[in-house]
């Protein structure tokens, strides 16, 4: 029976289009907007290994605010150093920014909407880990929804033409404003908060770094003085001798 099928009827039933295959977006009915919007922000410490590689990402939407702040808390190992290589790509792939220093600040306007990349590596250091703390995030300006931007707009035409000097609005944007202020004085305390760990971390390496020292030339002086008593003392020959005798090298 099977030799009677002809061999395009097994090729189209074998090797044909899948129509279940995987889905590429997870609520193909619902926009990017609808998705992912809203001002957020992280702050954490993330610990980087010898000569490792961290990456994250985080959404932004074209023409807002994206920032990231970054400072090395603590290294350790032999012969460290506090550099720390940042990079920031677009979701396109492009290179949008980079630093190389044990603290930065990156702050842009994004130009595409999708996930940001940003990378940390600690090529630097070879032998040795380092501790970075981390503040990024996106804000936005103004934002606000399509269809409540078109209803605001007609509201605000209206309250236009009954009063010019509606006090609602006055203080509305006298709030949005504040709002914005103290978001930017998050920022920067933030980044202060940041500073003060990590200055607070090279004093205790210090500290440690003195006190094992000072032990060791402590230990070293005491040795010293001993074996050098113990050789001056064997220069002697020590034997009973009598009142007219004296001990000779």
């Amino acid at each position: 029976m099977l030799s009677r099928i002809p061999c395009w009827f097994l090729v189209l039933l074998l090797g044909g289009p899948v129509q279940g295959g995987p889905m590429t977006s997870p609520h193909p009915s619902m926009t990017d907007q609808e998705l992912f919007w809203g001002a957020d922000q992280y702050d954490f410490s993330v610990v980087l290994p010898a000569a490792g590689l961290e990456c994250f990402w985080h959404f932004a939407h074209r023409g807002e605010r994206f920032y990231l702040s970054f400072m090395v808390q603590w290294v350790t190992g032999v012969g460290h150093d506090r550099h720390l290589s940042v990079t920031v790509n677009a979701p396109s792939g492009l290179l949008v920014s980079t630093v190389d220093d044990a603290k930065g600040q990156i702050d842009f306007e994004a130009e595409e909407t999708g996930f940001h990349q940003m990378c940390f590596s600690n090529f630097h250091n070879r032998f040795g880990t380092m501790q970075v703390f981390l503040s990024f995030g996106v804000y936005y300006d103004g934002h606000q929804d399509l269809a409540a931007s078109k209803d605001e707009e007609k509201k605000k035409k209206e309250e236009v033409r009954k009063d010019l000097n509606n006090t609602l609005s006055v203080i509305e944007d006298a709030t949005h404003k504040v709002e914005n202020y103290v978001f930017h004085i998050f920022r920067h305390y933030s980044f202060a908060r940041m500073r003060r760990s990590a200055d607070y971390y090279l004093l205790l390496s210090n500290s440690q770094y003195v006190t094992w020292w000072s032990t060791a030339l402590s230990l070293l002086v005491v040795t010293s003085g001993y074996l050098q008593l113990l050789f001056l003392k064997r220069l002697f020959i020590s034997k009973t001798c009598t009142e007219d005798e004296r001990p000779r090298c």
